[in-house]
């Protein structure tokens, strides 16, 4: 994996994060990349993006993954990836901090709601403003099911109805701008058993999936999860015009 913007042809990956080696996802990458490369033909040039510089122009990027790791040492390099990925049509996967910054982008920037925050970020907002908000119950270490809608990319991507989800966070949507996101496009294609939404997607989008479980952190990390595999599959298709 490299560390500054790519040169050479291929697929190119940005792993949008602050980069640790303490965040178990981070550590698991490398570990992925091989295996997409070793066992589903997969090969990603992969570079990783401090999100102080992620507001700098990733067009060059055949897909973007914004990582988990938040709070994120800056929140608007963040959201600048998301919004280029969404606005260009370059594949997207947001995992965890991920998911909850692909929501907000889409309240600010699609659904008019400018003043919409995360409360890690944002400590005191006001109900009205906080987008994402903290869980009743931490999942941090926390495995569980979740249901996917028949349909949808998650569910063509999994060939099931579920899957086995773990997680680390201590922050998640609030319901009550949930349907606000719906009309103006986003759909919520997973949920736990007690119907928390878990992803979400942009059907019209080339690949637009985000999860608030963390899929790198599946099985021991020798068989990528298939939401992983699905955006380097995309970034491949998006490669090939260029090549």
């Amino acid at each position: 994996m490299n560390d500054i913007a790519p040169s050479a042809p291929g697929a190119r990956l940005a792993l949008v994060g602050d980069r640790s080696e303490a965040v178990r996802s981070h550590a698991r990458i490398p570990a992925l990349l091989e295996a997409l490369r070793t066992r589903d033909g997969l090969d990603l040039d992969a570079y990783w993006i401090p999100t102080q510089d992620a507001a700098e122009d990733l067009t060059g990027f055949d897909a973007i993954w914004v990582l988990p790791g938040s709070p994120y040492r800056s929140e608007a390099g963040v959201l600048s990836a998301i919004r280029s990925a969404r606005e260009r049509g370059i594949p997207f996967l947001g995992t965890c901090g991920g998911f909850q910054h692909a929501l907000l982008e889409f309240a600010r920037n699609v659904c008019g709601l400018e003043r919409a925050g995360h409360a890690e970020n944002t400590p005191g907002l006001a109900d009205e403003d906080a987008l994402v908000i903290p869980l009743a119950c931490s999942l941090v270490g926390h495995e569980g099911t979740v249901h996917v809608t028949t349909g949808s990319r998650a569910a063509q991507l999994l060939g099931a109805d579920r899957t086995q989800a773990r997680y680390h966070c201590n922050y998640a949507p609030n319901p009550r701008h949930l349907d606000l996101l719906r009309r103006h496009g986003l759909t919520f294609t997973g949920t736990d058993d007690s119907g928390e939404v878990r992803i979400a997607e942009l059907p019209d989008h080339p690949f637009f999936l985000a999860t608030l479980f963390q899929p790198e952190l599946h099985g021991d990390g020798t068989r990528p999860h298939p939401v992983i595999t699905g955006l380097a599959t995309a970034a491949v298709a998006h490669a090939r015009p260029r090549a």
